[in-house]
């Protein structure tokens, strides 16, 4: 059991500097369309993910996630998440070893593992750490940035706030569900990119839902925002 949680270690990726305000979203400018400035921004490499589990969830916080469609984009900032790990966490998929669903968890850094939950919702993580060391985050919350009314249809939801405030609502908002399992975060589909300063502190608090010991401190989030599943 995880009875010891690692320290985190400053991060080598400055990606994201504190307490900035965010800045204005640009166009970009191609043949007969004017997109988001961040479909061209800086995706997150595979090097990014192929760390310690807990480093890649707080470095994630202020990323942004985008769900890319033939006909529109959804986005928005990663502002909560957990790190899991493996054989040595009890509350991981992986802790009884490989199987069908968790197979991706073993495989290379920077995929996306979605998996099916309560017979209603996906979740979606990031594969972190070594091949074979299975690890991953779960993306728990996001800040609505593009496709606001695309997320109303998706989640019946007129509120801004409650549209991707937990793992289950942000994938229904940004439709993703089983066939991007597997799938690369710096893909066209589906990527990760961090274009935007982090404008809060960072909170580090018990992971939700996990009983007894194995509720370990692995769950990161920004302190200000409002768009956090819970406080």
């Amino acid at each position: 059991m995880i009875t010891k949680v690692r320290p985190i270690q400053k991060t080598l990726w400055p990606i994201h500097t504190a307490g900035g305000k965010r800045r204005r979203m640009t166009s970009s400018r191609v043949p007969g369309r004017s997109l988001p400035s961040f479909l061209f921004g800086h995706r997150l490499p595979a090097a990014f993910y192929r760390r310690d589990c807990a480093e890649v969830a707080r470095d994630l916080l202020g990323a942004i996630l985008v769900r890319r469609e033939p006909n529109g984009v959804t986005a928005g900032i990663i502002v909560e998440n957990e790190a899991y790990y493996g054989s040595a966490d009890p509350a991981s998929h992986a802790y009884r070893g490989r199987t069908t669903r968790n197979a991706p968890m073993f495989g290379a850094a920077g995929r996306a593992y979605v998996y099916f939950v309560y017979g209603n919702h996906h979740m979606l993580n990031a594969v972190c750490g070594e091949r074979g060391d299975p690890a991953a985050v779960l993306i728990r919350a996001l800040e609505p940035l593009a496709g606001f009314e695309r997320m109303q249809r998706r989640r019946r939801s007129a509120r801004e706030r409650d549209l991707t405030n937990g793992p289950g609502r942000l994938t229904e908002a940004l439709a993703i569900g089983a066939k991007h399992n597997g799938l690369s975060l710096a893909g066209r589909e589906l990527f990760i990119c961090a274009p935007y300063e982090r404008r809060a502190g960072i909170a580090r608090a018990k992971r939700v839902g996990i009983a007894g010991k194995s509720r370990s401190p692995l769950r990161f989030y920004l302190k200000q925002s409002r768009f956090v599943s819970r406080a």
